[in-house]
Order: C-alpha cells, then sequence, then structure tokens
C-alpha cells in the first residue's frame, strides 16, 4: 500500500474512533463535561489542521465549548471533508510542505504527510484521555483501538 492509501485508511480509522467514542459519550447521559470537552477539543483540531492544509483561516477555537451534538455534527462533517481532501491528494502532494502560523504565532512549514500523521496521533492521544477520564466516572469507554478497526473489518 502506497502512503496515499495508508493515510485514508488511518482517516478512516480516525472517523470510526471519534464515532465510537460520541457514541459512548452518548451512552453515559450526562456525559462528563471533561470528556466532551477533549471530543470538541479533537474536531476542532482537526478542523484547523484541514484549513491549515488548506490555506485557508481558522474558522474555530482550538479549545471550543461544543455539546455533544455539536461534536456529533462536527465530526460527520469532518469524516467527508478528509476523505475528500485525501481522495484528491497524491504522493507527490503529501510531500509539499505547508505553510502555517501556530497557535504561539510561531511560522512553520511542514510536509503535508507529516501533518497528516499528527492529526490521527494527536486525536488518539485526546481520546485515550477521554477513556480515563469515562473510567474515573466509573464509565465504560469507547474501545477505540486500531487492531481492534482493522479486526472487524472496518476499515480497508
Amino acid at each position: 500500500m502506497d502512503m496515499v492509501g495508508h493515510l485514508r485508511r488511518l482517516f478512516d480509522y480516525d472517523a470510526w474512533a471519534n464515532r465510537e467514542v460520541l457514541a459512548a459519550l452518548k451512552s453515559a447521559a450526562p456525559a462528563p463535561s471533561r470528556s466532551v470537552k477533549f471530543m470538541a477539543h479533537i474536531l476542532s483540531a482537526e478542523h484547523l489542521w484541514l484549513q491549515r492544509l488548506q490555506q485557508q483561516t481558522q474558522s474555530l477555537p482550538v479549545w471550543p465549548e461544543f455539546t455533544l451534538a455539536e461534536c456529533e455534527s462536527h465530526a460527520a462533517e469532518l469524516a467527508l471533508l478528509w476523505r475528500n481532501y485525501l481522495g484528491h491528494m497524491t504522493a507527490t502532494g503529501l510531500e509539499k510542505p505547508t505553510s502555517y502560523v501556530n497557535s504561539k504565532g510561531e511560522r512553520w512549514a511542514s510536509p503535508r504527510q507529516d501533518i497528516l500523521l499528527h492529526v490521527v496521533m494527536h486525536s488518539a492521544y485526546h481520546r485515550g484521555q477521554i477513556a480515563t477520564d469515562m473510567r474515573a466516572a466509573g464509565l465504560t469507554p469507547a474501545y477505540t483501538d486500531f487492531i481492534h478497526c482493522v479486526r472487524q473489518g472496518l476499515v480497508e
């Protein structure tokens, strides 16, 4: 599998994992507020990075105050946006740098493939924090391990 195909697979996993976490949070009723805050951050950061890749202006704060319903809406939208973005990506395009200014006002340029891998890893990191937070509240978090997703045939 080439790198573009690999990244498409990782973003399919990411969309699935976000849906699983949202389902677990919905079933908690009420969902722990800290967990919802982490989920909102995951989704906002994914929007931010996609906007950076497309040289667009940041439209959301890094730590937004989304409701669970708003998180679901953003997650569904992001799954489609990432699929569309990666559907037009080429191996050469992955190597091209994207220039951006981070939240500290620093200018950077990173290859697109590094940014894309960062997005998936960043989201997984915060989903782990959600799992910890849910367990601390006596709840059962979503099982979002990549290998579980693959074993279930949920990504190609």
